[in-house]
């Protein structure tokens, strides 16, 4: 029973080296906490255990029942460490996917920042361009038209150079001028557009590339990826739970040990030595009441029934 609760401890001790050391990165100082709490464990699986009484029956499983919760609780804490060394090697790989995923999210959350701008720009860029379209679209009818009369397929059907014909190449030249004013301004326009776009864009890209990949190595991150693997894979959480099940039977065997093993020389000289601290504590308190008495013979008769009274009840 005594090298179970000592190997506890030493599991204990372990565990919690190597949690601290994935959260300081000092092996000295993983290691003089990884002492402290495996003493501290050892310590209280020690008096888990030996407080423990052997009366016979049932009642000493209800009275263990809160120490074996207790025992259950800290071979939970004990395992989980351990879990994570166990699994390391397919722990790493998922760290790696999960800062991939962070860094994608990142760059999201950044890029969003300039989608609206950006939109907006090629939005101004694409009305202008159409302004352009339906204006040259505009004055390819009026040419159409022109050539037509002139050519004599279609208007007044007559071919010649007259003055219908000169009227509709004036309005033709005139959309023409107007085109080439509409997509001066607009194409300057367009120019700057593009300028600002690529500056918000250089700007964005600058912010991306210096971003830096959260690297994700600490305790909380690696039970992140252990319940990921877990949860999508069998086998993982298979021996996860078995794991746990290895640790919750090591840390309650020496209270099942206790309840199932009959008294022996420890459990009668504990009792004997209760008994002497009980007789005593006895023998004191009446050896008090006695003088107590004596002192107040001279009192009257009240006064000493109700100090005997107060005196008899304390010894009940």
């Amino acid at each position: 029973m005594g090298a179970t609760i000592f190997f506890t401890g030493v599991f204990a001790a372990l565990a919690a080296g190597y949690a601290l050391y994935t959260v300081f990165d000092s092996v000295i100082a993983a290691t003089i906490f990884g002492i402290i709490w495996g003493l501290m464990i050892f310590n209280l699986d020690r008096y888990i255990v030996s407080s423990m009484r052997k009366d016979g029956g049932w009642r000493e499983f209800w009275t263990a029942a809160p120490r074996v919760v207790l025992a259950v609780i800290i071979s939970i804490v004990i395992a989980r460490p351990l879990e994570l060394k166990i699994f390391e090697k397919e722990i790493n790989p998922e760290l790696i996917v999960m800062e991939q995923e962070v860094y994608a999210r990142q760059e999201t959350q950044l890029r969003s920042r300039y989608t609206q701008t950006l939109d907006s720009l090629k939005s101004e860029r694409a009305r202008l361009n159409s302004e352009i379209a339906a204006k040259a679209q505009s004055r390819d009818a009026l040419v159409r038209i022109a050539q037509e009369e002139a050519d004599g397929t279609g208007g007044s059907r007559k071919r010649n150079l007259g003055p219908i014909y000169k009227v509709k190449k004036a309005d033709a030249d005139k959309a023409e001028t107007e085109l080439q004013q509409l997509m001066l301004a607009n194409h300057a326009r367009i120019a700057e557009l593009d300028a600002s776009a690529r500056t918000i864009e250089a700007s964005q890209d600058r912010e991306i590339a210096s971003m830096e990949k959260s690297k994700m190595n600490g305790p909380a991150a690696r039970m992140e990826a252990l319940d990921r693997l877990t949860a999508n894979s069998s086998a993982m959480w298979w021996a996860n739970l078995f794991i746990v099940l290895l640790f919750i039977a090591i840390e309650t065997s020496p209270i099942f040990v206790k309840l199932i093993s009959g008294k022996g020389p420890y459990d009668n000289l504990l009792r004997i030595e209760e008994h002497k601290f009980y007789s005593q504590e006895v023998e004191e308190m009446a050896k008090t009441n006695g003088g107590v008495k004596e002192r107040s013979g001279a009192l009257p008769q009240h006064e000493r029934g109700y100090i005997s009274d107060k005196l008899n009840s304390a010894l009940k």
